[in-house]
């Protein structure tokens, strides 16, 4: 029901019609991704917490309003009774309420109703997201809730369940959401999903390493011999290997950063091992004298300008701002969206694409501010040679 500039309003005098206070739509997993992505009414979603920006619901999550305020969101694990677990997005207003209320309880609420939520694809999976009119809901603040506060008291095999697909499963985030999730007072060692481009191959500093044949961990010259760094693998007169620990410049649509190939992901990148790499130069230059390193070969160049989904880690080096680089564990097949035909907009239900992913791009005002050494800063295009 559309409302223009000149629409008044008054209060219905003795009327006899009677509407309820509060009056819900809901829709389960399979409706909501039944009508992902398409043009149409905004339905209500009802379901207990799993997961609240990243922290367990059996553990009392700790949520911090100023990070909150910052990124603009929330984003919630939700399981709709035994259904699959849904990614929900709070924006703005949503997630300072949600704020709110969560932090009024005394005990950790468990059942979540958010009204009027935009089903969408995100990463390749559905993820809902709230619109300014979205209202939400917890555990004994409407009757839909405490009906499914009580269904859930029924089933607690359901409510104490694990799913490992929630656990495990690689969040999808671009570059500048994990800069922010590495801002976060209480973020942990991560694993992300990042689409990105390579922009250069950094060069200056060698790009591989000579590694223990055995835990391909780096070896050094003894006396005699060379030996295995690994306490654990402890070898003496190991074979050395050459394995990739190289480090390329990417970009998205929201941020820069360095990311590190070490090991096997270099191959995955390039199709070839660092040690066919290495013995192929010196066999082209074997006229050359000196102990030399071999220089950062064309399978490397080669890639830039290719796009690729990454599989990244945060480490406590992140978390404590002695390096920005990211060190990059798999790199995946990209996702080709199927091709959809362009429709005309209706500007009274907001669910283009644009819409919704200028929410998740709100997200990224925030970067890092802590002090980096100035060889890990990016800046595209300048390198030293």
């Amino acid at each position: 029901m559309p409302f223009s500039w000149n629409s008044e309003l008054s209060v219905l005098q003795g009327s006899h019609t009677h509407f309820d206070e509060d009056s819900f739509r809901f829709h389960s997993y399979e409706e909501f991704q039944a009508k992902c992505d398409l043009k149409g009414d905004l339905y209500d979603v009802v379901g207990h917490m799993k997961l609240v920006n990243g922290q367990s619901i059996n553990e009392a999550p700790v949520l911090d309003e100023v990070e909150i305020a910052k990124a603009r969101r929330v984003l919630i694990h939700v399981q709709s009774h035994d259904g699959p677990v849904m990614k929900l997005y709070l924006w703005d207003q949503a997630a300072r309420d949600f704020c709110i209320k969560f932090k009024s309880y005394e005990k950790t609420p468990t059942v979540l109703l958010v009204t009027t939520v935009n089903a969408k694809t995100l990463g390749g999976t559905l993820a809902l997201a709230s619109m300014s009119s979205s209202r939400v809901f917890m555990d004994y603040d409407v009757q839909p809730t405490i009906d499914y506060f009580g269904w859930l008291g029924s089933n607690p095999a359901i409510a104490e369940e694990i799913n490992a697909e929630v656990v495990t499963k690689r969040e999808t985030m671009t570059i500048g959401e994990i800069f922010s999730y590495i801002k976060q007072e209480h973020a942990k060692d991560a694993f992300f999903e990042c689409t990105a481009t390579i922009d250069d191959v950094v060069h200056g500093s060698a790009w591989y390493y000579i590694a223990c044949s055995g835990c391909h961990t780096k070896i050094t010259k003894g006396p005699t011999s060379m030996i295995c760094t690994n306490s654990k693998c402890g070898k003496v007169n190991v074979s050395g290997v050459p394995q990739y620990r190289s480090k390329i410049y990417v970009y998205d649509n929201s941020e820069q950063a360095f990311f590190v190939l070490l090991g096997d992901v270099g191959c995955e990148l390039t199709g070839k091992p660092a040690s066919e790499l290495v013995r192929n130069y010196f066999e082209s230059n074997a006229d050359q004298e000196g102990n030399h390193e071999a220089p950062v070969p064309e399978d490397l160049i080669s890639t830039i300008g290719q796009r690729h989904k990454f599989c990244v880690k945060v480490t406590e080096h992140n978390l404590s701002g002695k390096t920005q680089s990211l060190t990059v564990t798999k790199i995946l097949p990209l996702d080709i969206p199927p091709a959809t035909e362009s429709s005309e907009g209706n500007h009274t239900t907001a669910t283009s694409e644009e819409t919704f992913k200028s929410c998740l791009d709100s997200a990224e005002g925030s970067k890092r501010t802590c002090d980096i050494d100035e060889t890990e800063k990016a800046k595209r295009y300048k390198y030293g040679n």
